[in-house]
């Protein structure tokens, strides 16, 4: 019986898929298909859980064979990444008209990162204190004396690292390790490792001027070649937001999020507080609000279902370019730094909530200024090197707690809502890179408005 109500269900899945393809057969908007996709997943999930429960033989089943088409979407994401990011920062430099705007580019999309990020840390510690989370005690049970276990571990790679040891640790040692992803700050490793390429190539163009020319050659076709793997990778976002979604809501211990509810409220509050900054930030450099987030809808809506602010790179870059008028030397910058600096939800907001409730329980007065400011400039500089995949939120609270000898169970004690956090996290860490590549394009004056302000201008892959 069992057997059969997994076949059932995974046939019923079919169906959606076969739905939405005939839906991009008759051109239907991209966006168009991302959103339906995300609705259909969330009702579909819901009933999967009201009629089967979480942890019954056939959910756990046929979320399996879901997973297939949403964990393999984001491998396919995943594998593009560390490819998309060097060619996206060498293309930079090489596409780059004039060279001393790189310092103008790079200050700018930095210092948008990290501010943003300076900034949801204070919007972290005051909702923890509005939302009376100071010295919250949450209710431990199985899952998290594991996960508390697992995190003792964990905790002992960073916990004899001081923050100068940390920033040293982002240098890559051998950059075909980082290529490879081995470390949690492979993807700054790789950015660096591609800047000094780019610094390199603006040597050689002075001085041997026929060389660079077929260098930047070389990058160029790599970087179209790329993007074109990027197009076919995208097409499938709908067939993944539906499968991702729908594992996330059959597979949610809603039981757990009542229990946590007033964490998981203070939570999306704070994140909608910084979404609220974002716009506030946009509206400094005329750009309006509703029309960035009507653009940047389909990636924020990936970024939302896949938990992966490295998955979403390739529509993040594409969004930038082709949706908001951001130039493209920008857009790789401001994508490519933002997986690893400056994540305003898995290292702003997250860390600083934990370290405000748990630092009563050591008698700390979270009310004084001395403790404000110090979490918020450790939290800050701890946002480098934040790995833009699943686990980087936990790897950023480790570090930040351990750096202020706060007690590290705290986020093992939260397990059971983390996906559904996490969710909201990433979705505002992408919008805050998309957000650096706006107001340093702004601020440049590379800024293209009428693509900005032009409603048709949608991401599209249907070519």
């Amino acid at each position: 019986m069992t057997t059969l109500i997994t076949v059932l269900v995974v046939l019923i899945f079919a169906v959606f898929i076969y739905g939405f393809y005939q839906l991009q057969k008759r051109h239907a908007k991209f966006s168009t298909r991302v959103f339906s996709a995300l609705g259909v997943g969330i009702i579909f999930g819901l009933l999967i859980q009201l009629i089967l429960g979480t942890k019954s033989t056939a959910t756990v089943q046929a979320m399996e064979w879901i997973g297939i088409v949403g964990n393999g979407y984001v491998a396919f994401l995943q594998m593009l990444i560390m490819p998309l990011v060097f060619v996206s920062i060498v293309g930079a430099f090489t596409k780059m008209k004039v060279s001393e705007k790189l310092g103008k580019i790079s200050a700018s999309v930095l210092a948008t990162l990290l501010g943003t990020t300076a900034v949801a840390a204070l919007i972290g510690i005051g909702t923890t204190l509005l939302f009376g989370l100071q010295g919250a005690t949450f209710t431990e049970g199985t899952a998290e004396t594991a996960r508390i276990a697992e995190l003792a571990t964990r905790q002992e790679t960073v916990e004899n690292l001081s923050i100068p040891q940390q920033i040293l640790s982002f240098i890559p040692k051998n950059v075909f390790a980082d290529f490879a992803g081995t470390r949690a700050t492979s993807t700054i490793g790789v950015v660096i490792f591609a800047a000094f390429v780019g610094v390199a190539y603006l040597g050689i163009k002075r001085k041997a001027p026929k060389e660079a020319e077929f260098f930047a050659n070389l990058i160029d076709s790599l970087y179209k070649l790329t993007m074109r793997i990027v197009t076919l990778v995208l097409r499938l976002t709908p067939y993944g937001v539906l499968a991702l979604m729908t594992n996330v809501m059959a597979t949610s211990d809603f039981a757990a999020i009542v229990n946590l509810g007033k964490f998981v409220l203070a939570s999306y509050t704070a994140l909608i507080l910084v979404l609220i900054v974002h716009s506030l930030v946009l509206l400094s450099v005329r750009v309006s609000p509703i029309t960035y987030f009507k653009k940047a809808f389909p990636v924020l809506s990936f970024a939302f279902t896949s938990r992966s602010s490295a998955g979403a790179l390739p529509l993040n870059i594409e969004t930038q370019t082709k949706a908001l008028g951001v130039d493209e030397a920008t857009a790789n910058f401001a994508g490519s730094f933002g997986l690893s600096i400056g994540q305003n939800g898995c290292a702003g907001v997250y860390p600083a909530m934990l370290a405000t409730i748990v630092a009563p329980t050591v008698g700390i007065n979270v009310f004084s200024l001395e403790f404000i400011l110090m979490l918020v400039a450790v939290v800050t500089i701890s946002s480098f090197g934040v790995a833009g995949v699943g686990g980087g939120a936990t790897f950023a609270s480790l570090i930040v707690l351990g750096s202020m000898n706060l007690p590290v169970a705290i986020v093992g004690l939260v397990i059971s809502v983390e996906p559904l956090i996490d969710m909201a996290r990433t979705a505002v860490n992408v919008s805050d890179s998309m957000l650096a590549g706006v107001v340093t394009s702004s601020h440049i004056k590379e800024l293209d408005r009428e693509t900005l302000n032009d409603r048709s201008k949608l991401i599209d892959v249907q070519a």
